[in-house]
């Protein structure tokens, strides 16, 4: 994780070698409370016409690090809950972007929407080969479905 866990006063330990699994707990809604701030202020059509207008100057407008705003501009919707975003908080911008809870799930796993989609209707990730991190250095990533094997063109 690269957030500074210097204040941190929930233990974490176990859930960073999970792959694709972030802790959202009180140090991170901390850490991510001008992003989800931001974010809120999206439900409003003056807001989401000004941000569109010049999103690095409307981002400037909130307390954010570089490194958030930088997530933010590049839409690297992992990357922003790894630095506090809340997934139901960042819905309003990927809304404002027109973009469904499916298509940024999927951007997320390296999957195409369709492939996502498939995916989910055979019954998600399958737990063989996805119970670590260590585990997908160790085999060459992430399994998906039923079958164990990584769907095409996605290893």
């Amino acid at each position: 994780m690269a957030t500074d866990d210097s204040v941190r006063r929930e233990p974490i330990e176990g859930f960073d070698d999970v792959p694709g699994t972030t802790l959202f707990d009180a140090q991170r809604a901390r850490q991510g409370y001008w992003v989800n701030q931001f974010c809120m202020s999206l439900m409003k059509a003056q807001n989401r016409a000004e941000f569109k207008a010049d999103e690095d100057k409307y981002l400037r407008k909130w307390k954010m690090s570089d490194e958030q705003r930088e997530a933010i501009l590049q839409r690297n919707w992992a990357r922003m809950i790894e630095l506090g975003g809340n997934i139901y908080y960042l819905s309003k911008l990927f809304s404002t972007d027109g973009k469904s809870f499916q298509y940024v799930a999927a951007t997320m796993t390296g999957l195409t929407q369709e492939q996502y989609a498939q995916m989910m209707l055979q019954g998600g990730r399958t737990i063989e080969n996805n119970r670590s991190k260590k585990e997908w250095a160790r085999t060459g990533g992430p399994a998906f479905g039923k079958s164990g094997k990584p769907a095409a063109g996605n290893k």
